[in-house]
């Protein structure tokens, strides 16, 4: 699938910690071309493959207004062809060398992805360099792929209850900042995108300068700054414009979304706060913060959450919380939770706010944020081992407002993240005048007073 909501993965490392003091996590060796192109290259011997990645610093939250559904419209678009490479021919000759490739929009970034042997890495990376400067649209593909997106959007969220009521609570988070509009665009906008939206587009955010070239695997990296130069180094950079972004203002009230609907099978209830990010945040300790916060409560069958909804208490089938720091401004912390058979929602929701409030007054303890690193140390381990999860790691690090040196000392900076710490952060964060509630019901069932 090519890429519709941000890729929610990437988190589990910037979830990752506790090691000894002074550890890394992926040794990358980086340099930045002449043209602005920054290059990132981890070494990984453990196959004989490679993951070539390109990230752009532009994504959804960067549209014109009225043009929402544009940065993953492009997308698409970019496999459309090139006067060297064909229309649709790009994953072919991925393909036929047996490699894989793909891409995905965010908010904050796009990204392009080839999984290949090790020794067809100069042709991925010929291929992506053409695409990044020579794109060619005919008006029967722009035409078609509107078509593909448009469908995209009818199946993954205009039929989907759950998805279309995590469309309306974002817009309801969100006052005025852009995250506010959905990735792949509202029904309306979408249709009227065109040929000269998406090369507009292209030609103001698609340049080496705005973007960043993540390569791991089985690779010399002087030998891939080398091709990189070959490639991408001939490149003409542009005068790439500010990323605009209008200010969130000041929240003062709690809201509430509920969908009712007859294809609705199994309710739910969940709370999306309005949280900082690893960029935006004044304080950077306390996203590290929010980390731990979330692998406390969720982290798990043993996990708060869990263990009193819904195995303690037996009135919910599934509960959680979850953190996403990796965005550029602000994000969210949300919980989330389904009744089991015959539970009503005011019980449920009673029971998850009496958590939330227990959260605020009595804090978590050293004991729990102890265990909660224990859990997440061995993650690093798996963050190493696989290729692709260096890649983007680093490529989200990167497009939103991080260093590889942050991501690289990781471990320390979360080692030293106290209890008090945490606590802090959840009463800073936990305050329902900047949250809202959603309720995805049947179209029959209402919500006892």
């Amino acid at each position: 699938m090519r890429g519709l909501r941000v890729w929610a993965a990437s988190a589990a490392l910037f979830s990752v910690f506790a090691l000894p003091a002074k550890a890394q996590v992926f040794n990358p060796v980086t340099k930045t071309l002449g043209n602005g192109l920054q290059v990132v290259v981890v070494e990984n011997h453990r196959a004989p493959i490679v993951s070539h990645m390109v990230w752009y610093r532009v994504g959804a939250a960067d549209e014109t207004p009225g043009k929402s559904g544009i940065a993953h419209f492009l997308e698409h678009l970019m496999f459309k062809g090139t006067p060297d490479v064909p229309s649709g021919e790009f994953s072919k000759i991925v393909a036929k060398n047996g490699g894989r490739d793909n891409a995905f929009t965010s908010s904050d970034y796009t990204a392009y992805f080839q999984n290949i042997a090790a020794d067809r890495l100069e042709l991925v990376m010929k291929m992506e360099a053409d695409r990044m400067r020579n794109l060619t649209l005919a008006e029967a593909d722009v035409k078609s792929e509107l078509e593909v997106v448009k469908e995209e959007r009818r199946s993954r969220t205009d039929n989907d209850p759950g998805a279309l009521l995590h469309e309306r609570l974002e817009a309801a988070l969100y006052l005025n900042h852009p995250y506010r509009r959905p990735i792949i665009g509202w029904p309306d906008e979408l249709g009227r995108l065109t040929r000269d939206d998406a090369l507009s587009y292209y030609k103001r955010w698609y340049a080496p300068n705005n973007a960043i070239l993540v390569v791991a695997g089985d690779v010399d990296p002087a030998k891939v700054m080398d091709l990189a130069e070959r490639y991408y180094g001939p490149l003409k950079p542009e005068d790439i414009p500010a990323r605009f972004r209008a200010e969130e203002p000041p929240q003062v009230g709690a809201r509430q979304v509920t969908l009712r609907d007859a294809r609705v099978k199994q309710p739910s209830w969940s709370r999306l706060y309005l949280a900082p990010s690893y960029h935006s945040a004044t304080d950077k300790t306390q996203p590290l913060a929010l980390d731990v916060l979330s692998e406390v409560l969720s982290g798990g069958a043993t996990s708060r959450l869990y263990k009193s909804l819904v195995v303690d208490q037996g009135l919910a089938a599934s509960a959680g919380a979850s953190y996403d720091g990796g965005a550029l401004d602000a994000t969210s912390f949300a919980f989330y939770a389904s009744p089991r058979p015959g539970v009503p929602m005011d019980k449920l929701q009673a029971a998850m706010e009496a958590e939330l409030a227990r959260v605020r007054k009595d804090g978590i303890s050293d004991d729990e944020v102890r265990r909660a690193k224990t859990r997440l140390k061995a993650e690093v381990v798996y963050a190493r081992d696989s290729l692709h999860t260096a890649t983007r790691v680093l490529g989200e690090a990167l497009t939103t407002g991080q260093s590889v040196a942050d991501v690289e000392d990781w471990p320390n900076r979360i080692a030293a993240i106290t209890a008090d710490q945490v606590n802090a952060a959840a009463r800073a964060v936990l305050n329902d005048d900047a949250s809202v509630t959603g309720l995805l019901l049947p179209a029959a069932q209402e919500v006892r007073k």
